[in-house]
């Protein structure tokens, strides 16, 4: 499969929106697309299904679009649900059109088998069994549970109806479609933004694994280094190959950089040098000719354009200006959160300066913990006490505002009545919204500015305690490296969920970890965490310690051969079936019922057929048993 795009660029009105677009596809393009907000990134994945998008770009190359071999797309916003009354299993068992025809074909041919042992049967049969094993109807079944499983559904949602689901999990059933799909190109926008960090390693694998291709738009900097062989970079309107992953794409984008900076210095340089000797000698009739030459050389020159320093505006506040809290910051005793039922229940003392970062799989009370500490919910049981002087600013996930109808500076006022103008100006300013931007309505914000605006009203008030809810949602790199860099030399505490390991890792001095048996307090940071949390699982699984690559791999090809022999053994069955069939229609044949002999003689066939059935119909359970211990 080969997916070329030449010389190829995307206007909006007549503005170019994206240049120099030069793409090719195979089988094992693994490519991350990375840019600021609106760059164009969610565009350029649009245009790869919507080839009507693209038209002739710059450069004096010939503008193509070639598709060579099988090239369906696969993409997330495409995924609809036909019907809602389905059930999740249903829904995606729908995934697998053909092992599911061939499954019910089967079943026919089987029955059909009980009375029709003719050789046209037995051959549609055994095809189409070995269709059903080609398309991994052996396996399909194992597939999905997996999927499921790691994606955060349990046994009881499997027959809930899709309508039953909120909207994140549509999206991550929607998602789990698009893998089963097993499209030739995968095209994921933000995959990792309705996923806890369990279900982001599980993906992390499965994509690293996949043998076909796919790209992602990400703002995840783990994810992206870990699963990515190639990076679209997408700035002032360009878009750049780098091959490698996400450390290496910035090693070489800064290396490109100040390499190209000194060949444009070096060449301006030999410009000057050159202008200069034009100048001194030009009025000179013995050397007129020679300073002529140096304006001929300067015009041969393939000029090096200044490059462009990458588009690091971003927003800035110093927090340190606030007023400091007590030693004590936050006191939890016997605290139960939840709902209708407790999700968990801790006991904790935080303390002035500390970073924690609170981690888990989704549902566990993560955020019911941050808005009972807020008193957005009450607590089921237990008390929570506040030290001395602390002074808090929460920041919700939802993006909630006072009113969505709000200009940016109106909403902004309403949060902070005692602001004055010219000040609210000033902080919006420094959080991007500068000139008439402060005059739009919140309702026309993308998620990027509403997270800028609500960082923005909390982070103007100076709190010395920052409650903080999945905070870099929606934030572009550079947003998620800004604030991090904010929150690092932040004196004040903090406490905050997130899904992005890397942000985890940078801000995180302590940890609160949640999962189905409650909530543990840990007093080290991330990569701490999973030192140890690997080293307690090697402890409680030392088989797996010791297993090495070659020996998985020899198990692999164990479970494969298991399969092979079950199919074998299947089609054998089936032969001699026909075979006795056959010999018991001769048995009651009126002409052979005189003679004794002949009887005995298909008696013994018959018996003989029957004791290799019986040994076949064991050897497969065996077998089966096997496969499913292997497995």
């Amino acid at each position: 499969m080969k997916y070329i795009i030449k010389n190829a660029s995307i206007s909006l009105s007549g503005e170019p929106i994206l240049t120099d677009i030069n793409l090719e596809i195979i089988d094992t393009s693994h490519i991350g697309i990375v840019g600021r907000n609106g760059a164009g990134k969610t565009t350029l994945l649009n245009a790869l299904i919507h080839n009507e998008m693209l038209e002739e770009g710059l450069a004096d190359a010939k503008f193509e679009i070639n598709k060579i071999g099988p090239c369906t797309i696969g993409y997330l916003e495409q995924i609809t649900f036909n019907d809602e009354n389905r059930t999740l299993l249903e829904e995606i068992k729908n995934c697998y059109p053909e092992i599911l025809e061939l499954e019910q074909k089967l079943e026919k041919l089987t029955k059909k088998l009980e009375e029709d042992f003719s050789e046209k049967t037995i051959n549609e049969y055994t095809n189409t069994l070995d269709r059903y094993e080609v398309l991994g109807g052996y396996s399909y079944q194992k597939e999905y549970e997996i999927m499921l499983k790691k994606f955060g559904f349990s046994e009881m949602d499997k027959e809930k109806s899709i309508s039953s689901f909120s909207g994140g999990e549509r999206t991550k059933i929607a998602f789990l479609k698009l893998l089963l799909g097993k499209q030739d190109i995968l095209l994921l926008d933000e995959p990792t933004n309705h996923l806890d960090i369990e279900a982001i390693e599980w993906l992390e694998t499965y994509l690293k694994n996949y043998k076909k291709a796919f790209i992602i738009v990400s703002h995840d900097r783990m994810f992206l280094n870990n699963t990515v062989n190639t990076i679209l970079d997408i700035s002032y309107k360009k878009v750049t190959k780098y091959i490698g992953n996400y450390e290496s794409y910035e090693k070489q984008k800064k290396e490109n950089y100040e390499k190209t900076l000194k060949d444009y210095e070096r060449q301006q340089k030999e410009i000057e040098r050159l202008n200069a000797l034009y100048e001194k000698f030009r009025a000179k009739p013995t050397k007129a000719k020679m300073a002529l030459s140096k304006l001929h050389m300067i015009e041969r020159m393939e000029k090096i354009e200044r490059p462009l320093r990458a588009n690091e505006k971003t927003f800035k506040m110093n927090l340190n200006k606030m007023e400091a809290s007590g030693k004590n910051v936050l006191s939890l005793k016997d605290l139960e959160v939840g709902y209708d039922h407790t999700l968990a229940k801790i006991s904790l003392e935080i303390m002035q300066g500390q970073k924690i970062g609170v981690i888990g799989a989704n549902g566990t009370g993560k955020s019911t913990l941050l808005k009972t500490i807020k008193g957005i919910i009450k607590p089921m049981k237990g008390h929570i006490s506040f030290g001395y002087h602390v002074h808090m600013g929460y920041f919700d996930q939802n993006l909630e505002m006072i009113n969505n109808e709000h200009t940016i500076l109106e909403e902004f006022k309403a949060s902070l009545p005692d602001c004055l103008e010219s000040d609210a100006r000033s902080a919006l300013g420094a959080f991007l919204f500068s000139g008439n931007d402060v005059n739009k309505k919140i309702n026309v914000l993308s998620g990027g500015e509403k997270v800028r605006l609500q960082l923005c009203k909390i982070l103007y008030e100076k709190p010395n305690f920052l409650i903080l809810d999945e905070p870099t949602n929606h934030l572009d790199l550079i947003g998620k490296q800004q604030l991090e860099s904010i929150l690092t030399s932040y004196k004040g505490t903090i406490l905050f969920v997130s899904h992005d390991r890397y942000f985890v890792k940078k801000i995180a001095s302590d940890l609160i970890v949640f999962n189905e048996m409650g909530a543990k307090f840990y007093s080290f940071d991330y990569e701490t965490y999973k030192e140890k949390e690997k080293f307690l699982k090697q402890q409680s699984q030392p088989e797996a310690k010791i297993i090495p690559t070659e020996q998985k791999k020899k198990k692999a090809e164990l479970s494969n051969d298991y399969k092979k022999e079950l199919t074998k053994i299947d089609k054998e069955i089936t032969k001699l079936e026909a075979e006795k069939k056959k010999w018991n229609e001769e048995l009651y044949k009126v002409e052979n019922y005189t003679d004794y002999q002949k009887m005995q003689d298909l008696q013994k066939k018959i018996e003989e057929i029957e004791k290799k059935i019986v040994f076949l119909e064991k050897r497969w359970e065996d077998i089966a048993k096997d496969l499913e211990e292997t497995e």
